[in-house]
């Protein structure tokens, strides 16, 4: 006699937790309280010698149209020019420019370089 036996020839489909352990990770601690953390001290600027000061006021001058082109003349006569048709530049500026009135990079503009 023959017994019956079902036998299912299809692989098993089991889970990957079935083939791997499953691990779980161990918290740490549990919650901390933070303190905050210090600001961070931004570094202060260099500080800028009066010559460094001077031309970088100068450099703002060059660089308002307010007081007309600059181009083919010296920042006095520009200054000068710009009083006469009554832009009010900044007296500092004719102050500086007096100043040190033989050095070429008080008296020319940022564009002294650049030929016409």
């Amino acid at each position: 006699m023959k017994t019956a036996v079902n036998i299912d020839m299809t692989p098993k489909r089991g889970l990957i937790t079935d083939t791997f352990k499953v691990v779980k990770k161990a918290r740490r601690g549990g919650k901390r309280d933070k303190s905050p953390s210090p600001p961070i001290a931004e570094p202060e600027p260099p500080q800028l010698s009066e010559r460094e000061k001077d031309l970088e006021e100068l450099k703002k001058f060059d660089l308002d149209w307010k007081f007309g082109p600059c181009t083919g003349i010296s920042r006095l006569q520009r200054w000068e020019r710009a009083a006469l048709h009554g832009l009010n530049p900044p007296q500092e500026i004719k102050d500086i420019l007096l100043k040190e009135s033989t050095d070429p990079e008080y008296t020319q503009s940022l564009w002294r370089d650049y030929p016409l």
